[in-house]
């Protein structure tokens, strides 16, 4: 019969054009992926007041974490905070901004890449094992903090030694949520946290 071949035997033309096809229609999903929705609207604008107690509360939250600092002559402020103000006070009813994530995922990701750091060194790929690691982390325990993956970064960029752990990731985490509970619980319309734990 024809377009048959003897047992044993592949047909390498048919195959070639199946996988061709398989290969051509994956590509075109996977761009139709990246070029995204243009039905998708951006965030919408937020009324002016909570433009201005995002600023405010952040206003308040770094300096004061910035005046202990100072005052204390302790380091409990770091970069990441600057996204953590972002999350606490510009979007306070996300899940990722609640203290359980802000303090435990920072506290999290700090123990994890210090103990990579102190095991193998802040090589280019232990950097992302420590971040890779904090992430599966944090999801494992329910800590995720978006800020936390800089925090690991923070970690084995400055080599920093184990006191980290507590300062300033633990005690500037706990500085920072405490100014957000005073601060947004102050406006009508924030009720801050939605939950502790």
């Amino acid at each position: 019969m024809k377009g048959y071949l003897p047992k044993g035997q592949i047909n390498y033309t048919y195959l070639s054009r199946l996988n061709y096809k398989n290969v051509q229609l994956k590509c075109k999903n996977y761009w139709f992926k990246i070029r995204g929705s243009r039905r998708s609207l951006p965030l919408d604008k937020p009324h002016h007041r909570h433009i201005f107690w995002s600023w405010f509360g952040s206003f308040l939250g770094i300096s004061a974490t910035a005046y202990l600092s100072v005052k204390m002559n302790s380091p409990l402020l770091m970069a990441p905070f600057g996204a953590t103000s972002v999350l606490i006070f510009g979007v306070p009813d996300s899940p990722l901004a609640q203290p359980r994530n802000v303090i435990g995922g920072n506290f999290v990701a700090a123990l994890v890449s210090l103990t990579i750091l102190h095991l193998f060194g802040s090589e280019p790929w232990a950097m992302g094992m420590a971040v890779a690691t904090a992430i599966g982390m944090m999801q494992l325990t329910g800590t995720l903090h978006p800020p936390s993956g800089a925090v690991a970064l923070v970690v084995m960029m400055t080599k920093a030694p184990w006191q980290f752990l507590l300062t300033p990731a633990l005690e500037g985490s706990i500085i920072l949520v405490l100014c957000a509970v005073v601060f947004n619980n102050l406006a009508e319309e924030r009720t801050y946290p939605k939950y502790w734990l």
